[in-house]
């Protein structure tokens, strides 16, 4: 039975298959211990559906994100290169504001005292200057463990030439009981401080996730009836349970490979709405979109040009909590905006929403224990939210709780009202910002593209934001608020490598032996790593790419590796910074390899035809807020919707795991797959 999970900072989301038919279950996240709510989950799905072996469970995670945010990973020691065991705290010497003389950096992962240098020095062109003697190495285990790290990060420079050094003080800590992370391993390409700082998050975060995804392997394990005393290495031979886990990258990968590079998971789940929306886009005939995905802590938004027939953008150049993370991630651009952002007013006066977030614990005040006012209080006090509750009304909220304790938080408001509508104007702000960051500011007009609303408050803020920005349309797709769930459960296994190659390219042709040589190099390498994920040559499917560009610049873009390479990218450099050079040489920087093996793909199914008349749907009429008066609103049961109704705003839609906003001036148009596109009325 398969099943994929999405934990998110207030609601865990599950999406499996029965009798043929996506189903979907919501429940409360368990922040102290993620893979609690999984269990929970599991035992309900199964006590739903009878005894089910074995299981293949699929997990979005935000372990590794918060590990990192609330700096509560494991104790890591990084041995490098002597001389640059300060690499962590000089790093780029980027101002993150430019003007304040009193800014503060975080300190580093790696305190100074678990720092050590190793006595050995390649040169640029990998070649020995100075090898570790035995005794240097068995010197520097012993400070490592004398330190008491849990877990070790490895970095020399120039490794990801000549890794040899590396290898040896890695078999050497590994054989003194140490989790070892080794740059050319995790993220042979240049740049030092980069690689660097890539692999001692990926063994700060190896203690946390490796325990996480033990917890879930057990869990899993238990419900499939088997051997509850497999380790978690065991095989889904023995435990009757795969797990796997997505990758920020849009792929999935075995829980043993992720417990070994967890830098690969930090933006798990966002990742998995990518793929969600890329799939009911190209189910609406939409080629062009903007995902809008707005959960319960914070808000992601993505920009896709083809669909899914198109190659996923990503990017090299991710900064989680001030701290580079090198490896491939999908091109996500997230903001501390979502249903659970905490409003306040600062020191000035003005009102502010987030980066805080009530979460699940204690969560919005209507959920009945927060006392903090966040945008859900807000969306209900304006009858945004239908008072029935969420979940089908499973999970009540407590209207009159919230107007009592924002009455108290309003100062100087008018009005509850007014208030609550200051706080979804402020959220809104923030998130057209970030919409206007993966967009306008990378050369893209928002007036091309639909916006695909999903998460469990996306659709209530979706046209709000696509009337600011001019978006001519908007598609909220079926199970809004489990589309990133629905997304890792159509996720392919995946596996992504690189390596540094330095190539000046003067023509199209250029060094084209010299590209198909290293890309071989990393195809024997990505074969051997897919056949361990149970996929032979034959199945899997490779995309190269290179990262350019023009000599002398310090940065690079990343193009497809084709006949016409050099051309896609001048007109990819044009498209980012508005001019191409199409005289001056090129360079090669690093050859990319993705291995992509094929996972059943469950389908959203057609709904039954029917006219433009909604009525049958209908369940009452409130009063809702907009523009600060209040009007007539219709609200409709989403799952006795069918392909061809047209809804006209104000009006609601409910459904399990969302609810829809149509605002004045709108029209919901139901597509075959449920989807539902809604355009301003002329």
């Amino acid at each position: 039975m398969r099943i994929a999970f999405d934990t998110g900072g207030t609601f865990t989301d599950c999406v499996y298959l029965r009798n043929g038919r996506i189903q979907i279950l919501k429940i409360p996240s368990t922040p102290g211990n993620p893979a609690e709510a999984i269990s929970i989950a599991l035992a309900q799905i199964l006590r739903n559906n009878g005894e089910v072996r074995p299981l293949d469970l699929a997990c979005g995670t935000t372990v590794g994100t918060n590990a990192l945010l609330q700096r509560q990973g494991g104790r890591v020691a990084l041995v490098t290169t002597a001389g640059f065991e300060d690499v962590l705290e000089i790093g780029r010497q980027a101002r993150t504001k430019l003007y304040n003389l009193f800014v503060k950096k975080q300190p580093p992962l790696v305190p100074r005292e678990r720092r050590f240098g190793l006595r050995e020095r390649l040169d640029s062109e990998g070649r020995a200057l100075l090898s570790p003697s035995p005794k240097e190495i068995a010197r520097t285990v012993r400070a490592v463990v004398r330190s008491g790290a849990e877990s070790v990060a490895v970095c020399f420079l120039f490794s990801f030439i000549n890794p040899e050094n590396e290898r040896r003080i890695a078999s050497a800590l590994s054989k003194a009981g140490l989790q070892v992370s080794a740059s050319h391993e995790i993220l042979p390409e240049h740049r030092e401080f980069e690689r660097t700082s890539t692999t001692v998050v990926n063994a700060y975060l190896v203690p946390v996730m490796s325990k996480y995804l033990a917890e879930i392997e057990r869990c899993a394990a238990a419900h499939s009836r088997q051997n509850l005393k497999s380790s978690f290495h065991s095989s889904i031979r023995k435990t009757g349970a795969r797990v796997r886990i997505m990758q920020s990258s849009g792929g999935i990968l075995s829980a043993r490979a992720a417990a070994r590079e967890p830098v690969r998971t930090i933006l798990s789940g966002p990742a998995g709405g990518i793929l969600g929306a890329q799939y009911v886009a190209e189910l609406a005939g939409v080629e062009r979109i903007i995902t809008f995905d707005m959960g319960g802590t914070s808000t992601d938004v993505a920009l896709l040009e083809r669909g899914r027939s198109g190659a996923l953008a990503t990017t090299s150049e991710t900064i989680v909590s001030d701290i580079p993370v090198a490896v491939p991630m999908l091109d996500i651009h997230t903001v501390g905006a979502g249903g659970g952002s905490i409003a306040r007013y600062d020191r000035a006066g003005a009102l502010r929403v987030g980066p805080e977030s009530a979460g699940a614990d204690p969560g919005p005040i209507c959920y009945g224990r927060g006392e903090k006012p966040a945008v859900t209080d807000a969306n209900l006090i304006l009858g945004r939210i239908p008072e029935a509750g969420l979940l089908g009304g499973a999970f009540r909220l407590d209207i009159a709780r919230a107007r009592e304790f924002m009455d108290r938080e309003k100062g100087s408001a008018a009005s509850v009202e007014k208030f609550a509508q200051g706080i979804v104007d402020v959220a809104n702000a923030v998130m057209e910002k970030a919409i206007r960051v993966i967009s306008v500011e990378r050369g893209h007009d928002p007036r091309d593209y639909t916006l695909v609303a999903f998460g469990g408050a996306g659709a209530l803020h979706a046209c709000d934001l696509a009337s600011a920005l001019d978006i001519p349309r908007v598609l909220v797709p079926r199970i809004p608020g489990a589309l990133s769930a629905l997304g890792i459960l159509r996720a392919d296994v995946a596996k992504d490598l690189s390596r540094t190659v330095r190539l000046e390219i003067r023509g199209a042709t250029d060094a084209r032996a010299a590209l198909d040589r290293e890309f071989s190099k990393l195809q024997r390498d990505g074969f051997k790593q897919m056949l361990r994920e149970g996929f032979a040559g034959n199945s899997v499917r490779i995309e190269r790419a290179l990262d350019m560009r023009y000599s002398g610049q310090s940065y690079e873009l990343m193009v497809p590796y084709a006949r016409d390479y050099v051309r896609a990218f001048h007109s990819a450099h044009e498209q980012r910074y508005g001019y191409a050079d199409r005289a001056r040489p090129c360079e090669v920087v690093n050859v990319r390899a993705r291995f992509t093996g094929r996972t059943p793909k469950p389908a959203i199914p057609k709904l039954e035809r029917s006219g433009p008349s909604a009525r049958r749907s209908l369940i009452s009429q409130s009063q809702a807020w907009f523009a600060g008066r209040r009007q007539a609103t219709s609200t409709y049961a989403r799952e006795k919707l069918l392909a061809g109704n047209r809804i006209a705003g104000p009006a609601l839609v409910m459904e399990y795991s969302a609810t829809t906003l149509i605002p004045p001036g709108w029209t919901g148009r139901v597509d075959v797959y449920g989807n539902i596109l809604l355009e301003r009325r002329p």
